[in-house]
């Protein structure tokens, strides 16, 4: 089991540095190719819009043929993606560009399932290390996918980025090679059809609310600080090194805290670490407000990487208790279907905030999502939720 969830975290560590060289360069390669600076984040918007889309497809496909072949489907993908991206900046296509970020989103659809094949590999008192664990994956993709990024920015100048969008398309290969020798759970077995409840009373279900408002709201603002933050530096004078560092050591919050985040939950409950991922948001807007130097936006996007952890991992261990087996693929994709739209919504709106009335107001509009977040936290703890006892 934990030899399985070891491969799984080093596949998802290819499939982080991915993410993380897309979340350094696409806002500024939608600048440069943009007429209207405003529509700058358009294309990771539409990347996101993507993954929304794709989610439940990505999820009954897993179902139906098999972790192993979902995810293989999903790499090839993402190298798609990334050629179809590279072609586009070459050619100077706004347009192009855009198609490749939405292809791009496919891939990260299926991504974000390597959490839940975790979740299925482990045992029910070891679920929540698990899917830590995995998750922890993109630890050194917090250093790889900005270094890559700054090494391959101007590979093929003038066109800034075409190197770095043709050197991704090389890291959803590396995962193929990866899975083929991971021991993945095979397709069950058909047999008569049990269905399951209806999703919409799987949806009213207390713990399905904070954890779909868990994982909403941390994806949520991280994105919509994350997205504008490299355009916000330059706005500001600073240079696109300084925004790689931030990057990292963003990228560096959001993981490392998976080392211990599964052994927290263990031990104080979700409730408790959901609310510290929301309170360390509250920290991000509170470091982003405080000034404009490089520390400031460094603080600012490790809290909040931090904060989407908590979030993200025990709104992720909090969805595990919400279904049984037949319903698990439906429920699951829906999940993330509500998350990453909430992502997509608030990287459209990125640009148009930053652009339009700056860094300031960015940071103002996520604290009403984080207070929802707080209020959300609480009222689990006082519903009496604790420690994760996953639905058989």
């Amino acid at each position: 089991m934990k030899r399985t969830i070891f491969k799984l975290a080093v596949t998802q560590m290819f499939g982080q540095t991915f993410t993380t060289m897309i979340l350094a360069t696409t806002a500024l390669v939608g600048t440069a190719l943009a007429t209207d600076k405003a529509l700058a984040t358009v294309p990771h918007a539409l990347g996101w819009v993507s993954v929304a889309l794709c989610a439940i497809p990505a999820a009954h496909i897993m179902k139906r043929y098999g972790r192993l072949c979902g995810f293989t489907l999903g790499a090839v993908t993402g190298t798609a993606g990334a050629l179809i991206a590279a072609y586009g900046i070459v050619e100077n296509s706004f347009t192009l560009f855009a198609v490749g970020m939405i292809v791009i989103g496919a891939f990260n659809a299926t991504n974000q399932q390597y959490r839940f094949a975790a979740a299925e590999v482990a045992d029910a008192a070891y679920r929540p290390r698990a899917i830590s664990y995995v998750v922890a994956g993109g630890v050194l993709a917090a250093f790889l996918g900005p270094e890559l990024a700054k090494w391959t920015k101007d590979l093929m100048a003038p066109m800034e980025f075409a190197g770095t969008y043709f050197a991704l398309a090389a890291l959803p290969v590396v995962m193929i090679a990866m899975l083929v020798v991971t021991p993945l759970p095979r397709p069950a077995a058909r047999g008569p059809r049990r269905g399951g409840r209806p999703l919409r009373e799987i949806a009213r279900q207390p713990k399905f609310v904070v954890a779909a408002l868990a994982g909403m709201i941390g994806w949520g603002v991280m994105s919509l600080v994350m997205t504008t933050t490299p355009l916000a530096m330059v706005s500001c004078g600073l240079d696109f090194a300084d925004a790689a560092f931030v990057v990292q050591w963003h990228i560096l919050g959001m993981y490392a805290p998976s080392f211990f985040t599964g052994a927290l939950i263990a031990r104080f409950g979700l409730p408790r670490i959901m609310l510290a991922g929301a309170l360390l948001q509250f920290g991000c807007v509170a470091a982003a407000l405080a000034g404009l130097d490089v520390w400031n936006f460094w603080l600012a996007n490790v809290l909040v990487g931090m904060g989407w952890n908590f979030l993200f991992v025990g709104g992720t261990a909090l969805v595990t208790e919400t279904h049984t087996v037949e319903e698990r693929a439906t429920v699951q994709g829906f999940n993330d279907f509500l998350v990453f739209g909430t992502v997509a919504t608030t990287s459209f709106a990125s640009g148009w905030l930053q652009n339009s009335f700056g860094w300031d107001v960015v940071n103002y509009s996520v604290l009403p999502l984080i207070l929802v977040a707080i209020a959300a936290a609480i009222w689990l703890l006082r519903l009496g939720a604790a420690a994760p006892q996953p639905a058989e």
